[in-house]
């Protein structure tokens, strides 16, 4: 009896490492009118913004409250093209390639991208 648990404790022990070490990305890919995008978790399109310098976010304030952050927590890695930055609140948000993402406010569904060129071009879909 002693054994079982042991090993059905060693087994949930190492599915844990396991499934830590191999988290799934924070986007997914969506298709929109202008082709593939990388997107939220609920499949809203997400997006740069050209002030951001690499790995800082220029988006605060009244800013983030129209384009909310793809935010981390502090459990997550960062791997491959993906890194986690530290706002100016302390929070956490999401960066594809250096560049901080976010989503729209003004997005309603999955696919829209109202975003995309606002602020005289500014904000730019995130791509793959």
């Amino acid at each position: 009896m002693k054994t079982s648990i042991s090993l059905a404790l060693a087994t949930a022990v190492s599915l844990a490492f396991a499934s830590a070490a191999f988290a799934a990305p924070p986007t997914k890919t969506g298709t929109t009118a202008k082709g593939s995008v990388l997107t939220d978790a609920k499949g809203m399109t997400l997006y740069t913004f050209d002030k951001d310098s690499e790995g800082k976010s220029a988006c605060n304030g009244p800013c983030a409250t129209n384009w909310p952050v793809l935010k981390a927590d502090d459990s997550d890695k960062a791997e491959g093209g993906y890194t986690i930055i530290s706002r100016d609140d302390g929070s956490k948000q999401w960066a594809y390639k250096g560049k901080p993402l976010y989503t729209f406010a003004k997005d309603q569904k999955a696919g829209d991208i109202t975003g995309d060129g606002f602020l005289n071009g500014a904000w730019h879909l995130a791509q793959p």
